[in-house]
């Protein structure tokens, strides 16, 4: 299994801790880079370049050349501060992060489907000083094998995982998950079925919880972001329980202690074990990538935003 998480971000220099799913991940990473600030490790946070329909009603993900107000990274990855936004002046969720931090943020662009992805993330962790690459999902869906009824948005999550993946030997970089099933796609169960193979699998390396502090700190920046699932986070470290709605009543989510805890992994050994991230590893378009899902039968998020936006 090797080192434990702890291990890892202790030794390491500084981390990078990604949200991968776009939107409000972001917002749940910053929990995850609060447990590195308490292991001694500085941290940068950042996402992906892609908006919720409901905040960014054009489809898809953003490329570097439209984000506004930002510092390049290479050309796929960009330094997002407070004001960073689309051409139309719709703040990514990163820029809030920036607010709060009073620290610039990263933004990854996907639109290069992996390969791309893995340049930006390659270029933003050497151009800052860092080692360690956390990447970090609200909710689980990244660990989904296809088969989960709920499961709504795959294709962000495994662009980022195969681009993560090009760098385990170069970098060290471990894949979390927080907020099992406060996104709505995937249930708790679900969840932990995924966490149980992944630790047959060698994977597993550690788990840590959401501490009070860190609760109101995400629900802070997750107000202001408009992010549902890490505002759920938040409310399952206070203790709260029970069915709650979101997506405008479209998803439930099952609140309670799960919700609060994060598990990490260990992304070379996990990698036999995230058959969608295998799906999509070669593909150098984010289109390919998406036909490369829908080839087995996956539905992924930028169907959706497109179907949404035809209406």
């Amino acid at each position: 299994m090797g080192l434990s998480f702890d291990r890892r971000v202790a030794r390491a220099r500084r981390a990078l801790v990604l949200g991968i799913g776009g939107g409000g991940d972001v917002v749940g990473a910053l929990a995850i880079a609060r447990r590195c600030a308490e292991l001694g490790t500085p941290f940068v946070v950042g996402g992906v370049a892609w908006e919720r329909f409901v905040v960014d009603p054009v489809p898809g993900p953003r490329s570097a050349g439209e984000i506004r107000d930002g510092s390049p990274l290479g050309k796929h990855a960009v330094l997002a501060r407070a004001e960073t936004s689309t051409p139309e002046g719709v703040r990514f969720s990163e820029a809030h992060v920036a607010a709060h931090l009073r620290s610039p943020t990263v933004l990854i662009d996907i639109t290069g489907g992996a390969p791309g992805a893995a340049e930006g993330i390659a270029a933003a962790a050497g151009l800052l000083g860092c080692d360690l690459v956390i990447c970090v999902d609200v909710g689980g869906d990244a660990l989904a094998t296809g088969s989960e009824p709920g499961l709504a948005s795959p294709l962000c999550d495994a662009v980022m995982l195969a681009a993560a993946a090009r760098h385990t030997t170069r970098l060290d970089v471990v894949a979390a998950v927080i907020g099992a099933g406060c996104d709505g796609e995937l249930t708790v169960a679900e969840v932990l079925g995924r966490i149980a193979a992944l630790a047959a699998a060698g994977a597993w390396i550690g788990s840590s919880s959401v501490t009070s502090a860190q609760a109101d700190e995400i629900e802070q920046v997750a107000l202001a972001a408009g992010s549902e699932a890490s505002k759920l986070v938040a409310h399952c470290a206070r203790g709260e329980t029970g069915e709650v709605a979101i997506r405008a009543g479209r998803r439930q989510v099952a609140l309670g202690p799960i919700g609060a805890l994060g598990f990490y992994f260990d992304l070379e050994a996990a990698t036999a074990e995230l058959p969608l991230a295998a799906a999509v590893a070669d593909a150098e378009r984010l289109e390919t990538a998406r036909e490369a899902l829908a080839a087995i039968g996956i539905r992924t998020e930028l169907d959706y935003e497109r179907e949404r936006a035809g209406r």
